[in-house]
């Protein structure tokens, strides 16, 4: 167990760092410090996230009997990526750092001068994708490891799968932040992203429900009624910020896609004098640079 925990925690930190290196040494690149750093968290994100899909798959297809099958690959893929959630609030932290640093961004005039600072800004501001995080390493991991005694990897691969909506999310990340919100790219990606998410995150439990209704030949309505009630109140614990966020991504995409019928892509807007009035950083008016698409 420990050996799984060690592998995890030294593979995803130092998984950024190699990124992050090669983004800045290669000479076709030379990226600076702020842009290697954030694409190299995005880019770690997306392969944890390939990674745990496909666990989830290999487990969820290997189930034949939803409570009682066990599959060696769960316990081992839960206790490899929980370092990944630790590691992944320092590199948010690091994202957000940086990005206020960056010239031109809408928070620069009001970017913290201090890390200090800059670290309480960063937990109000990301407080729900922390807490997420938090809760991911201190409740899950031991309900998932300990408590559940080996039943349900069926369930446990699919919850494994929902991370297959990340790698939209973060390459819809790294376009806004680059401000390419004009591109084709970015209205596929946000179109895959609004679908993938709800797919993967916001129908993951009412499809949990509706698999143990039928292992258990109980109407899908009366499921709630037959589980035990902390089962309940992790699935509705755990699907609220799927909620706030899918509805987050909803209003953004609202946003791209009315806007870009309102004026052609990429066209400033202009003040009362005549003089053309920058883009916002996100391209959405949201209420944070990262907000309508930020989730893992």
């Amino acid at each position: 167990m420990l050996t799984i925990l060690a592998a995890g925690s030294v593979f995803f930190p130092g998984l950024f760092l190699l990124s992050k290196q090669c983004l800045k040494s290669i000479p076709a690149l030379r990226w600076s410090e702020g842009d290697a750093v954030i694409v190299s968290a995005r880019l770690v994100s997306s392969i944890q996230a390939v990674m745990a899909s496909s666990a989830g798959y290999i487990i969820a297809s290997s189930c034949d009997d939803v409570i009682e099958d066990q599959h060696w690959l769960t316990s081992t893929y839960i206790m490899f990526a929980v370092p990944y959630f630790v590691y992944d609030i320092y590199a948010m932290f690091m994202c957000y750092w940086y990005k206020l640093r960056v010239k031109g961004h809408e928070e620069a005039s009001a970017a913290p001068r201090h890390m200090a600072s800059a670290l309480t800004s960063y937990l109000r501001r990301e407080f729900l994708m922390v807490l997420h995080h938090v809760v991911m390493v201190t409740v899950c991991f031991p309900v998932s490891v300990f408590v559940r005694q080996g039943k349900g990897d069926y369930f446990q691969g699919i919850m494994f799968m929902a991370e297959l909506s990340t790698p939209s999310v973060c390459l819809g990340k790294i376009l806004i932040q680059y401000k390419q919100q004009h591109t084709l790219l970015h209205k596929v990606n946000g179109a895959l992203m609004l679908i993938t998410f709800f797919i993967c995150r916001v129908l993951l439990f009412p499809y949990l429900y509706y698999v143990y209704g039928r292992y258990a030949s109980i109407p899908f309505h009366l499921v709630p009624l037959s589980v035990p009630w902390h089962c309940n109140l992790g699935a509705a614990l755990l699907m609220a910020p799927q909620l706030y966020w899918f509805s987050l991504i909803c209003r953004g995409a609202l946003r791209l896609f009315t806007g870009a019928q309102r004026r052609r892509p990429g066209a400033a807007t202009t003040t009362d004098g005549g003089v053309a009035a920058p883009q916002p950083a996100n391209g959405y008016r949201a209420p944070s640079a990262e907000s309508d698409l930020a989730t893992h």
